[in-house]
């Protein structure tokens, strides 16, 4: 097998499916045991930060909440500094903020503007791509920051979903990468 195979495999032993999670219907993907395996851990984030290496990046965002938890590690692998984005009103001081729509209403995120600047190359880090949502309102909201987007690495895409697709024109040539597609 290849390395990239042995990974695949170990990361997917590790994504627990919870049934009727949070709603009737959703399968919802817990990494909870994947967190909790130190060696699968590991193997996540040196993926997740030789993405980072990869795309030039030189901050990593995370995207509330489980964002923060393999972003974070990423950048302290990668060499990096680490700018959480949050939902709105969690951060204290001036915030930049995005508003977006979800299936069922609207959300908006922050950041500190003033984490970013124009030579930052940020790798947007989340758990799951889903529809695209939180991941497109944070390529808007790094952009008008002022900061570049140098790509999107997540743990998993459920392809089924089509964020793929929504995102193609927001990253324009910066790469999506998904360590799993489901």
């Amino acid at each position: 097998m290849t390395e990239v195979t042995d990974i695949s495999e170990l990361l997917l032993s590790r994504i627990r499916d919870v049934a009727d999670h949070p709603e009737p219907g959703v399968v919802f993907k817990d990494i909870t045991p994947l967190l909790a395996d130190p060696a699968a851990f590991t193997a996540l984030t040196d993926a997740l930060a030789e993405i980072a290496g990869r795309t030039g990046a030189t901050k990593v965002v995370g995207l509330e909440a489980r964002g923060f938890i393999l972003g974070a590690p990423v950048a302290v692998r990668a060499g990096l500094g680490f700018i959480p984005v949050r939902k709105a009103g969690k951060l204290p001081g001036a915030t930049l903020g995005q508003a977006y729509d979800l299936e069922y209403g609207s959300a908006e995120i922050e950041v500190h503007a003033e984490d970013l600047s124009a030579d930052d190359r940020v790798l947007i880090v989340d758990d799951v791509l889903a529809t695209g949502g939180t991941a497109e309102a944070s390529i808007q909201l790094i952009r008008r920051a002022g900061a570049q987007v140098a790509g999107l690495a997540v743990l998993m895409e459920l392809g089924f979903l089509g964020g793929r697709a929504r995102l193609g024109p927001a990253l324009g040539d910066a790469p999506l990468e998904a360590l799993l597609k489901l």
